[in-house]
């Protein structure tokens, strides 16, 4: 499966922690919000306008491009009934879309099996980060993962397939009697295999890549130069999934919170301007979101978790614009004194994978949810 020029591409970054979203987007004529937080409220002179209520905060400067070109939307209020509180269990619903019960299938790892059922390319979905996050996770679907794309490889001192094919049985063996050789080998045949022909294919991408951008030397950053630099070389990948964290500010919220928008806003910015001076950027979106929001009221040096959040998605086909309508901060309204969630996010992923992905969403996210029409047709 080679991708063409026009095949859309996702890119989905994970705020992972809990995002502030009240201090990101900042409903900045509500005076319940200089109310609630007396501590953390952004002075109003530093927020960025960018229509009658709302404001960027201030590190989030180098994103306002894109909003003024009209290719950011933003979702207030996202989440989904019943909100988790645990870091562990919220990602876990984000992950998998499955809010009633511990899910094992990722929604990712599902859309790249819709894309390619085949496993004709086993870069289809590739992760920028370690480990393998839950929503990519998927039994017989290869996803490679990725530290260091310009040092990447499985098994590298160990040349030729057949003999790494060897290397990977004997590691098999060590742990059949643990828990059954059956078990083990299943796992470590072919996705084993599958991920030393991802990196033998991936490790050819940074001598393929050309770029005046300058990226920031932050994680972040060169995480998603990675990104950058695998779809410029067109290997067919569709999905891309990377994490920037912690958004988990209980504490020192005011300079974490700052560093944390200041190194992601950069590289976002960054990474949209290498494929536009590349002619890459026209088929990929990326969407942005978080495990849950904040607490609507500070702790005098942070927040705790809380309910509705925040998400965006950013890319040449995006109809930009204020998407749902932003939680009341009435004492009434609160939900456990935190913003009643009025979008669920697997309609967030529903219109990006039909609107953007041109797939069916409906086994992906588990059913039929409302769709916001962000995506250029």
């Amino acid at each position: 499966m080679v991708l063409t020029s026009k095949d859309p591409v996702l890119t989905v970054l994970s705020l992972s922690g809990g995002n502030d979203g009240l201090n990101t987007v900042i409903p900045r004529n509500d005076g319940l919000y200089w109310d609630y937080r007396p501590t953390l409220a952004v002075p109003e002179d530093q927020i960025i306008p960018i229509n009658d209520e709302l404001g960027f905060h201030p590190t989030m400067a180098p994103l306002k491009k894109f909003w003024d070109e009209g290719k950011m939307a933003i979702f207030v209020g996202i989440g989904y009934p019943t909100p988790s509180y645990s870091h562990f269990r919220s990602m876990d619903i984000w992950h998998t879309c499955e809010p009633d019960k511990v899910g094992t299938e990722g929604w990712v790892g599902r859309a790249i099996k819709t894309v390619d059922p085949e496993k004709e390319n086993v870069l289809t979905g590739v992760n920028f980060g370690q480990g393998l996050p839950r929503a990519l996770a998927l039994p017989g679907v290869p996803v490679a993962s990725v530290s260091d794309i310009e040092n990447y490889g499985v098994l590298t001192g160990i040349t030729g397939e057949e003999q790494r094919a060897r290397a990977l049985d004997r590691f098999a063996r060590i742990y059949s009697p643990a828990i059954g050789r059956g078990a083990v080998m299943d796992y470590l045949g072919q996705t084993g295999l599958d991920a030393l022909k991802g990196a033998d294919i991936l490790k050819t991408a940074p001598g393929k890549y050309s770029s005046n951008v300058e990226y920031a030397a932050t994680p972040i950053a060169q995480k998603l130069r990675g990104i950058s630099m695998v779809h410029q070389a067109g290997l067919g990948t569709r999905f891309f999934y990377t994490q920037h964290a912690s958004f988990d500010t209980h504490a020192s919220q005011l300079p974490v919170h700052d560093q944390l928008w200041t190194d992601c806003a950069r590289g976002i910015s960054d990474f949209f301007a290498d494929l536009r001076a590349n002619n890459a950027a026209d088929n990929v979106v990326m969407i942005l979101f978080s495990e849950f929001g904040r607490r609507v009221r500070d702790n005098g040096s942070g927040t705790d978790h809380g309910a509705g959040g925040i998400a965006f998605a950013i890319g040449d086909s995006v109809k930009g614009g204020h998407y749902s309508e932003y939680p009341s901060m009435e004492a009434k309204d609160l939900q456990e004194g935190d913003l009643a969630p009025n979008y669920d996010f697997r309609g967030f992923y529903s219109s990006i994978l039909e609107q953007h992905m041109g797939m069916d969403p409906t086994e992906i996210v588990g059913g039929t949810y409302e769709q916001l029409p962000f995506i250029a047709k």
